[in-house]
């Protein structure tokens, strides 16, 4: 259903209705939206989320049907976090009240509210390990091919990693030489990396995932829900890598927006981009 129902809280038990309605009603605006009316259509720019407070929505691609939102759901959100197009039309089938949010406040928000930005990650962090496993036993690329793999972009721009250099002086970047294994797949994991100079290619069994390079981070996805490595990563070249354990990544998520918000909207990426593989 790529991103049209990653907070249905009948699939995630990680969803809590009373954070999102909490959160958007402290930062967003009230909407009616009058049965038959469009909310949002497919290929158009994705400006805003919602929160759906009364009513039902019907949501169609290609004006074929996919899915009804219920009061008490979030959507619109995966376009809002990946700058990509809407990937489905929403029409209200009865008369509906929407809280709406545009990007610029979602960004201000999650300052007042970590919590809300804590539970996007998990839920984003449980699809994306099974759209990993369901990718892994298709057709996937050899570990031979690093080079035709695409490059994840950088989640953090020079003056989020410079922040991060100031927040750890006593632990600076960690060397680590080419071909070093620095995770490996179905093991427990205590730190996230944040890729400072460098290339590290991330691959589950023989199947490279991606490779990721300055700015890039990797090994996120445990310290919010605390599995195991769904993935390896080795050098591609020698790298100086940053660690960050979770209390650490707690601390900043709750304290530096532009982390969390960082974080989300590279799991969203990474998640729709995994979804179309």
């Amino acid at each position: 259903m790529d991103d049209l129902d990653f907070t249905r809280p009948a699939q995630s038990e990680v969803y809590n209705a009373n954070v999102a309605r909490l959160f958007f009603h402290a930062n967003g605006k009230a909407k009616a939206v009058a049965a038959g009316s469009p909310l949002f259509a497919e290929n158009a720019a994705g400006k805003s989320m919602y929160f759906l407070n009364s009513g039902e929505i019907a949501l169609t691609r290609g004006g074929k049907p996919l899915d009804v939102i219920k009061a008490g759901e979030v959507l619109g959100e995966m376009s809002v976090l990946t700058s990509a197009p809407r990937s489905a039309t929403a029409k209200a089938r009865s008369a509906c009240e929407v809280i709406e949010m545009d990007a610029a406040n979602f960004s201000s928000a999650i300052q007042k509210a970590p919590d809300f930005a804590l539970m996007l990650l998990a839920i984003l962090i449980k699809r994306l390990r099974l759209a990993l496993a369901m990718q892994m036993l298709g057709k996937g690329q050899p570990s031979a091919a690093v080079e035709t793999i695409p490059s994840s972009g950088a989640v953090f721009d020079a003056a989020l990693l410079k922040d991060l250099t100031s927040y750890f002086p006593a632990l600076p970047p960690a060397f680590q030489p080419k071909n070093a294994v620095i995770m490996r797949e179905g093991e427990a994991g205590i730190f996230m990396y944040v890729v400072m100079e460098g290339a590290v290619r991330i691959t589950s069994g023989e199947k490279i995932i991606e490779v990721v390079k300055s700015g890039g981070v990797f090994g996120e996805m445990v310290l919010v829900d605390q599995s195991k490595r769904a993935a390896s990563a080795a050098a591609v070249s020698d790298c100086n890598l940053m660690s960050i354990n979770r209390n650490d990544f707690l601390t900043l998520v709750k304290t530096n927006p532009a982390f969390g918000v960082s974080l989300l909207r590279s799991l969203a990426t990474r998640l729709r981009n995994t979804g179309r593989k």
